[in-house]
């Protein structure tokens, strides 16, 4: 019998949560084909991810090229995790591309913006004489707010043709939007999300391609459900299975911790 800490318990509350929601959506829509959930397993230790595994969870995504590293070379996941499939999901420099590709199980990076980037890609999963193409999405900025990466909605087009026609290592797998945060459904269909189908359309239509075959990865722990009703093909969630993320106090929050602690005693 497999002992089970609080931990992965909860783990595997939240998946089979996550799981059950997306089961009762596409009920709701009458969508066969359910979308690929990715557990984003960032700053989260070993042993959730394991859990998660164990549970039958086989997309993995992760924001920080080191820990992805780190995490898909550790011992234990690969023994424990021999059919892991990474998706790298955040911000790329060049200059750390070939430590990227060189992560055992990566199955798709999900944020080339722009063009050197995929250039960069290309050239350095060739040199590892791969037998497959390696799958990539473009990122779009679709709510195009400055702090966000990803290519603007007009760029699209240039940059989905150059990945198709000059990048003989990549496989355009698809589109990729985070959207802007905290988004009221109430109020209608994410226009983040209906930019995003456009943008595959405009793609579609130029590259002579069945959109069909170009995924959409938008949704995540706050919005999936809606995501999945707008044609959402790959789900990112992270908190709704691993909980938040502890953030580490701020020289201010502390300060205000401790300016509030006093006043309280002063009281």
């Amino acid at each position: 019998m497999i002992k089970r800490t609080m931990t992965d318990v909860n783990v595997l509350k939240g998946l089979q949560n996550v799981r059950d929601r997306i089961n009762s959506v596409c009920l709701r829509i009458g969508k066969e084909n359910k979308p690929r959930l990715v557990a984003v397993s960032k700053t989260k230790p070993k042993e959730m991810l394991i859990s998660a595994y164990e549970a039958g969870q086989r997309h993995f995504g992760e924001n920080y090229i080191q820990e992805l590293v780190e995490k898909s070379k550790n011992p234990e996941i690969l023994e424990h995790c021999k059919d892991i499939q990474w998706h790298f999901i955040g911000h790329i420099q060049r200059n750390k591309v070939n430590k990227l590709v060189s992560v055992p199980g990566l199955f798709i990076v999900e944020t080339v913006d722009n063009i050197k980037l995929a250039s960069t890609l290309n050239e350095s999963w060739g040199n590892l004489n791969k037998t497959h193409k390696l799958n990539v999405m473009v990122q779009v900025n679709t709510s195009e707010e400055k702090e966000k990466s990803g290519c603007s909605p007009k760029e699209v087009n240039e940059l989905a043709s150059h990945i198709f026609k000059n990048c003989k290592n990549l496989n355009l797998f698809g589109l990729m939007t985070i959207g802007q945060f905290g988004y009221d459904s109430s109020k209608g269909p994410n226009p983040d999300f209906l930019c995003l189908v456009s943008c595959r359309e405009n793609v579609s239509k130029n590259l002579e391609l069945n959109p069909d075959d170009l995924e959409l990865s938008m949704g995540m722990s706050d919005d999936f459900e809606h995501a999945i009703e707008l044609g959402s093909t790959n789900v990112r969630v992270g908190s709704s299975i691993f909980g938040f993320r502890e953030r580490k106090p701020t020289k201010d929050s502390t300060k205000d911790l401790t300016q509030a602690m006093e006043e309280i005693n002063v009281k």
